[in-house]
């Protein structure tokens, strides 16, 4: 078969990640061209990266190069646009998170996605670590019995100059703080391994950094199978940290890392003094080592472009997590609980994350 044509639009900060998976399928795709605003930028990640062609306009890469993924590494508020200017290019998507600004958007996106035929899939590469989805088939067949607490911890730390970049700390372009930037990632994980979530409970402040986002926010969750998790993101925490640990029936579960993980990140424990050969035995199974890379997502998307089929993190799965947030978000600042399907059209929150329209400028 053919190599998959991929174009790259952002080469900032994030790139790297995104062009050295690609270099990773090898033969499976061709990076046929970057994009961004700034020339001498993508000029010189072209030339890291050999990729042969560079623009500055996303509309003029599309018609010059027809694509057939692209992966979008751009600011949060320009994500909308270009990811409906690609689907209608013939491009299928892989975004960076957050998707999107708002449930809102998120609902646009999936209308131009049913509109064109194709398909938007968020850069979410927790779930595809062998581990991850080692434990997800173990919930699922209840080898563990059921789930009980959860304790989801993004504990990161970002300086005042990490502020400086002028579309970070503002709800209009970087969406949130920590909650929708930072911790999304392992509160994905977090509810595709523990599933449908019921209620949030949250708090968010801004205490140390001069932003308008929040820089810590903390959340208690209900699962619809009865479960309850506690939350914490945050960018004060010197000591970094990114902390999953699920509790069931018949045994812990967890892992610690940072920014990815393999296997030795992962610990099982059993109850003290109780053998449990049968739950033992089924952690053991997992023997394959796939880090929790980009390139084990976009192995998947791959294979769903090949099939004609949605990709995962795609369409309700990818929806799941922006509406928490929305939630989240929506709790902490009406100070109340908040029932998952709460927030609808015509909801200040549906919207926009704060619940405040002129906050993103409509």
């Amino acid at each position: 078969m053919n190599p998959i044509r991929v174009a790259v639009v952002g080469t900032g900060q994030s790139v790297g990640n995104h062009l050295r998976a690609l270099r990773n399928l090898g033969s499976r795709v061709q990076v046929v061209a970057a994009v961004d605003l700034d020339e001498a930028r993508v000029k010189a990640v072209c030339a890291e990266y050999g990729v042969p062609h560079w623009y500055t306009s996303t509309t003029e890469m599309l018609a010059e190069e027809q694509p057939e993924l692209v992966c979008i590494v751009t600011p949060p508020a320009t994500h909308k646009p270009l990811i409906i200017e690609c689907l209608e290019g013939g491009a299928w998507v892989f975004c960076e998170k957050p998707l999107c600004r708002s449930l809102e958007e998120f609902d646009a996106i999936t209308e131009a996605e049913q509109r064109t035929g194709r398909y938007v899939s968020t850069v979410f590469q927790w779930r595809f670590g062998s581990a991850a989805r080692h434990l997800k088939r173990l919930i699922e067949d209840q080898a563990l019995g059921r789930p009980l607490v959860g304790v989801c911890e993004t504990l990161w730390y970002r300086n005042e100059a990490y502020y400086r970049v002028p579309w970070r700390g503002k709800w209009a372009t970087e969406v949130g703080g920590p909650t929708a930037t930072l911790g999304i990632h392992l509160m994905d994980l977090f509810l595709w391994l523990l599933g449908d979530w019921r209620e949030v409970h949250a708090m968010i402040a801004t205490l140390e950094r001069p932003i308008q986002v929040e820089d810590v926010s903390m959340a208690l969750v209900r699962f619809e199978s009865g479960a309850l998790g506690s939350i914490v993101n945050s960018v004060l925490s010197p000591r970094q940290e990114s902390r999953l640990r699920l509790d069931f029936q018949r045994a812990t579960v967890e892992v610690n890392a940072l920014y990815r993980y393999d296997n030795e990140n992962w610990r099982f424990s059993l109850p003290e003094g109780v053998a449990d050969p049968e739950a033992l035995a089924a952690w053991q199974l997992l023997t394959d080592n796939t880090p929790s890379h980009h390139d084990a997502q976009l192995v998947e998307i791959l294979d769903r472009m090949e099939s004609g089929k949605r990709p995962p993190v795609s369409g309700p799965e990818a929806r799941r997590i922006l509406e928490f947030i929305a939630s989240l978000y929506k709790s902490a600042l009406c100070g109340r609980p908040v029932q998952r399907g709460e927030i609808v059209p015509g909801d200040p929150f549906y919207a926009a994350m704060n619940g405040a329209l002129e906050a993103v400028g409509q």
